[in-house]
């Protein structure tokens, strides 16, 4: 990646979840715009190749770990600082669903650890880029949500209930933060990850002709929304979640047409 101008000269921050799929894609984006990015994510090698991929050298450093962890997040933080001199974007991306099923059957063991990765997480991120950075310098902070946490829909509630939440989130910390902070976030529909799979490939196959346009997203298509929520151009902006899914929720916001159609 060579670098050059963009909408985020100047800018550094962290992304969460971002060895592959919406995470590395916005990573890259970013970067395309100038920024200088901390990418975070579980596994090491799975990370380091990301960091490789994106071809950055010194404008990408990565370090493993869980969201979810205190530790680690507040490595990443001093690591960011450390590395580029502020940290004046966040993107909280990292997610987990280990549930599949009727709600009122849902594991709480496993329901709270979606919480705590999920919501948990993302406010305890945002509370220590605050206390380290934005909160004298200013910034961006933008939540990959869903837009599962707009509807009640089947089968993945506590996922959806999470993301319900994190939307929410978004709204009350624009509230709190501003004017130096602005809070956004992105609710896309199924966006063909290595973590949305289930819901597109084999029995599932053919979805995309459920979309108005006709097709499902891609990372990039989030990542773009994502460097636009993030830049000067997006300055009027706060406490908006950003619906991204080619025009599903129109006709079919629970996805009960969709799943009829397609058992």
């Amino acid at each position: 990646m060579t670098e050059r101008g963009g909408r985020l000269d100047g800018q550094a921050g962290i992304v969460t979840g971002a060895s592959r799929g919406i995470g590395l894609a916005i990573a890259r984006r970013l970067l395309e715009e100038g920024a200088r990015v901390c990418i975070t994510a579980r596994h090491g090698a799975e990370l380091d190749a990301a960091r490789e991929s994106l071809g950055a050298g010194e404008r990408t450093i990565s370090l493993a770990g869980s969201a979810a962890d205190p530790e680690h997040r507040r490595d990443a933080v001093a690591a960011t600082l450390r590395a580029f001199g502020r940290c004046s974007l966040l993107v909280n991306n990292a997610a987990a669903n280990p549930l599949y099923g009727p709600t009122i059957e849902a594991d709480l063991d496993a329901f709270r650890k979606i919480l705590e990765v999920n919501l948990v997480a993302a406010l305890a991120w945002t509370q220590l880029v605050h206390e380290a950075w934005m909160g004298e310098h200013g910034g961006a902070v933008l939540n990959v949500a869903s837009a599962g946490g707009l509807v009640a829909g089947e089968m993945l509630g506590p996922y959806n209930l999470s993301k319900a939440g994190l939307i929410h989130l978004t709204r009350q910390l624009a509230l709190e933060l501003g004017p130096g902070i602005r809070v956004n976030g992105i609710a896309p529909a199924v966006v063909t990850t290595s973590f949305a799979r289930p819901l597109y490939e084999d029995e599932n196959a053919g979805l995309e002709a459920l979309y108005p346009l006709g097709r499902l997203g891609t990372p990039r298509d989030t990542a773009d929304l994502t460097a636009f929520l993030l830049s000067d151009e997006a300055s009027w902006i706060t406490g908006q979640t950003v619906v991204i899914d080619g025009g599903i929720t129109l006709s079919d916001p629970g996805g009960r047409r969709a799943r009829e159609e397609l058992r």
